[in-house]
C-alpha cells in the first residue's frame, strides 16, 4: 500500500484508458496482448505501459505479454470498481441530464439513488425512472441514505453551499461541474470537470497547429 501512496496522478489518470481499451479488447474476444501491440491501439508508448502497469505489481511475462482478462480485472480492482458506489445527482439541467441518461455509468457499479434540482418546472419529472426531487429534500435524504458520490451540476453562485451540505452528511466523492474550485476538508475527494478548461486547451493546440501549417 505505500507503494500505491508514491503513485503520480499522471500514472492515475492514464488508468481509466487502459480499462476503456482493455474491455474493447475483451469485447473482440483478444485473449492476449503485447506492451508493443497495446501501445499502436492506446496511443503511449511501449515502455509507458510498462513503467505504469509495474507501479502496482507485475502483470505480463515475458514473450508472452498480457493477459487480457486478467489485466482488466486487476486494473477493475485497482481503480475500485469491485464495489458499488451510491450516487446522486444535484442540478437536472442539460449537463445533469446527460450524466444521468448516461446507463454506462450503472455498469461500471455507480448507482444512481436520486436527482435534486430547484427548478419547481423539473421537480417531479422522471429521468430513466428516477423522480427529480426538490432541493429543499436533498440534507433529509442524505440523512436517511449512504451516498459515496454527490455530482454537482449546479450554478457556480450554489456550488460551494452544496458541496457543504453534502459533505456535512457524509459524502466523501464528489464530482464537480460547476465552474469553480471548491474547498473540502481533506477526507473528502474532489473531481473537478472544467469544461471550458478543456475547450480552452483544445484552442490552444488548434492554433498551435495552424501557426506551423
Amino acid at each position: 500500500m505505500d507503494k500505491k501512496k508514491n503513485i503520480s496522478m499522471a500514472v492515475i489518470k492514464r488508468l481509466p484508458k487502459y480499462h476503456r481499451y482493455l474491455s474493447e479488447l475483451l469485447r473482440n474476444d483478444v485473449d492476449r496482448i503485447s506492451s508493443k501491440e497495446l501501445s499502436e491501439k492506446i496511443g503511449f508508448t511501449a515502455s509507458q505501459i510498462r513503467q505504469d502497469l509495474n507501479c502496482f505489481g507485475d502483470f505480463g511475462q515475458q514473450g508472452y505479454g498480457y493477459n487480457v482478462r486478467e489485466l482488466y480485472n486487476q486494473i477493475s480492482t485497482i481503480l475500485g470498481l469491485t464495489r458499488e458506489y451510491s450516487t446522486i445527482i444535484i442540478g437536472a439541467g442539460n449537463i445533469g441530464q446527460a450524466i444521468a441518461n448516461y446507463n454506462k455509468f450503472e455498469k461500471l457499479g455507480f448507482t444512481l439513488k436520486g436527482i435534486f434540482d430547484a427548478n419547481p418546472k423539473l421537480v417531479g419529472m422522471k429521468i430513466r425512472d428516477i423522480e427529480i426531487k426538490d432541493i429543499d429534500d436533498l440534507e433529509e435524504f442524505l440523512k436517511g441514505s449512504h451516498i459515496d458520490i454527490g455530482v454537482l451540476c449546479v450554478p457556480k453562485v450554489n456550488a460551494q453551499k452544496t458541496c457543504n451540505l453534502l459533505v456535512n452528511n457524509g459524502v466523501k466523492g464528489i464530482w464537480n461541474f460547476a465552474p469553480v474550485d471548491l474547498s473540502v476538508p481533506e477526507d473528502v475527494i474532489i473531481e473537478n470537470v472544467h469544461l471550458s478548461d478543456s475547450l480552452l486547451t483544445l484552442a490552444y493546440l488548434l492554433n498551435e497547429v495552424e501557426e506551423e501549417e
